[in-house]
């Protein structure tokens, strides 16, 4: 049995996922030739073709497509040995918090990635609105928060701005009522904003449901009961965004900051700030 070489792996996988020997090189840090070389000793070690070299980028060949899945699967595991070997072992508890909106979108991947990093940290996720969030992080109640605050409010790390819009059920008229019926919790951030927002556009409103579950929210407003607002990359299925035509008053971006206890900051949660950071990064909605 002959062993495989995970350096040529890795070069077939990224030419393929990149598109090409120069996209792949700018992402492996080599010259387009040594990319080259490396997929080539690999089709050398097979006996076979893996890719066909085209000008509108590569395609693979039918042993490439046998060869590409299952290169990446020993890819990942390769990754995750290096990690499990070279990573220093952390034990201890992180208390973070996140507003409810937040947790589905940004979270899982983190919390999945970092739970497999340091098996022996363990994570108490609390929910609640931001301002109640930041009052326990600085009551010692919280080790680090995500924390949604207007753009030029926040004392946090920033990691994302995102656009406020307003959200209505799909075909619905609540948008229209007089006064408005508007969902909002008593502590949620927008809440200030929004009412303020109205309150300039001379738009009447009552609030119709005082909630602090994203779920019971988005019913309220799928069974048009009333209408929410909420940051644009958080918008769930079932509902849509109410552009100018609704004739409610725009809204002012939001942002997502990043806070750590004074205290000081473990070398766990450093590790779980730096997985937030990440998932940020390449998806902040900027504002409109």
């Amino acid at each position: 049995m002959r062993n495989l070489d995970v350096g040529q792996l890795r070069a077939f996988v990224t030419v393929v996922e990149a598109g090409g020997m120069t996209a792949a090189g700018n992402v492996l840090n080599l010259t387009q030739a040594a990319v080259s070389q490396q997929v080539k000793k690999l089709e050398d070690a097979f006996d076979c073709q893996l890719v066909e070299r085209e000008r509108r980028g590569i395609t693979l060949t039918d042993a490439g497509e046998r060869v590409f899945g299952r290169a990446k699967r020993l890819l990942a595991l390769n990754d995750e040995i290096w990690s499990e070997m070279t990573t220093e072992v952390y034990s201890g508890q992180i208390r973070l918090g996140v507003p409810h909106d937040l947790v589905a979108i940004y979270l899982p991947a983190v919390l999945r990635a970092f739970s497999r990093a340091h098996p022996r940290v363990e994570i108490t996720l609390v929910c609640k609105a931001s301002r109640a969030l930041k009052a326990a992080l600085m009551a010692g109640e919280l080790d680090i928060a995500l924390v949604e605050e207007p753009v030029a409010g926040g004392e946090g790390e920033l990691l994302a701005t995102d656009r406020l819009v307003w959200v209505g059920a799909l075909g619905g008229e609540a948008y229209d009522k007089r006064p408005l019926p508007v969902a909002s919790c008593e502590n949620c951030a927008f809440r200030p904003t929004i009412f303020e927002a109205l309150r300039q556009a001379d738009i009447p409103f009552r609030v119709v449901t005082d909630v602090s579950s994203l779920d019971a929210s988005s019913a309220t407003v799928q069974t048009d009961l009333a209408v929410v607002a909420a940051l644009a990359s958080t918008v769930p299925d079932g509902v849509t965004v109410l552009g100018p035509s609704s004739g409610l008053p725009g809204l002012p971006p939001f942002s997502i900051n990043l806070y750590l206890a004074r205290a000081g900051v473990s070398a766990p949660v450093a590790a779980l700030a730096e997985g937030l950071r990440g998932a940020f990064v390449g998806r902040s909605q900027k504002a409109a």
